[in-house]
């Protein structure tokens, strides 16, 4: 049995599914703008790849379902891990759509509230997606001393609540690993202690600080899009991720060759006994998600 066969097994145990894929063809093109929102008001979502805004049984929605029943299961395993990033080794892997799906998916459940932060501030895209235009967001916490409080926006979504990146950034780096974003991340942690926090983070290979995020959070979900990044790419990325916990890995618009025994990403089978990748963390499930294509 391949490595990839023994990930896939692991993941139908633990989602109790037979771990069945269904293709779904990508949206048609439109030129149509997005509806702008004032942040407070209700959000009304129209991006296509938004699957999880609403309660619909379609195939996608389902597999962001699953996704958060994964998650919710792990993090609750011992106490609460509340704090998560999602990142991915290089750009186009469809991380933020991953983090957004995600964090709607948890939102809107009775029990669960979502705090997701856009940590991407070279190129921030969850206010695009919704539709907002935020004054503020997370750079204005750390550089001009702005309570988070004051830059939330409340999307109506759910139980989600989203933290923009805010004003541009010079350099992320040297802000990332200043004292200002331990001292954030810590108030953070303890403020919502009683939601889950999830970070969109940028990409590992190309930027420094996200390395450093992954170092802080309880758990970090690794994004990777079938036929994107090299073997080489997956691996480094797990290697910096050394120090941090990795909770397992998001196999991003899976397509039905990848259920062959044949097919040659076998880094798909971090975590399973056997695997030439890094280990890093606790790697535990590895989830297919079929998606439209696009997304960053």
């Amino acid at each position: 049995m391949s490595r990839l066969e023994e990930a896939m097994n692991k993941a139908k145990q633990l989602r109790g599914t037979d771990g069945g894929m269904v293709r779904t063809a990508a949206p048609p093109k439109t030129s149509t703008p997005i509806p702008r929102q004032v942040p407070g008001e209700g959000i009304e979502v129209v991006h296509p790849l938004l699957v999880a805004a609403n309660d619909e049984n379609v195939p996608v929605a389902e597999e962001y379902r699953k996704l958060k029943s994964m998650v919710v299961q792990i993090t609750k395993k011992k106490g609460f891990c509340n704090t998560l990033m999602v990142t991915s080794s290089v750009s186009g892997e469809g991380k933020s759509i991953t983090a957004l799906n995600l964090a709607l998916s948890i939102a809107q459940e009775h029990d669960h509230s979502v705090l997701l932060i856009d940590a991407d501030l070279r190129n921030p895209s969850l206010c695009r997606y919704l539709g907002v235009e935020p004054k503020a967001g997370l750079a204005n916490c750390l550089m001009d001393g702005m309570d988070i409080g004051e830059a939330l926006i409340k999307t109506g979504l759910g139980n989600l609540t989203l933290l923009p990146a805010g004003k541009r950034v010079v350099n992320p780096v040297e802000l990332f690993t200043s004292q200002k974003m331990k001292d954030l991340l810590d108030q953070i942690k303890h403020r919502y202690a009683d939601r889950y926090v999830v970070f969109d983070t940028p990409p590992l290979l190309p930027f420094a600080e996200t390395r450093f995020l992954g170092t802080r959070v309880d758990g970090v979900i690794f994004v990777v899009k079938e036929g994107g990044p090299s073997l080489q790419n997956v691996t480094e990325a797990l290697e910096s991720l050394k120090d941090a916990n990795v909770l397992g890995l998001v196999y991003n618009e899976a397509s039905e060759s990848s259920r062959d025994s044949g097919y040659n990403y076998a880094y798909y089978g971090y975590g399973s006994r056997g695997s030439d990748v890094p280990r890093s963390g606790k790697g535990s499930f590895l989830s297919r998600v079929v998606k439209p294509q696009g997304g960053k």
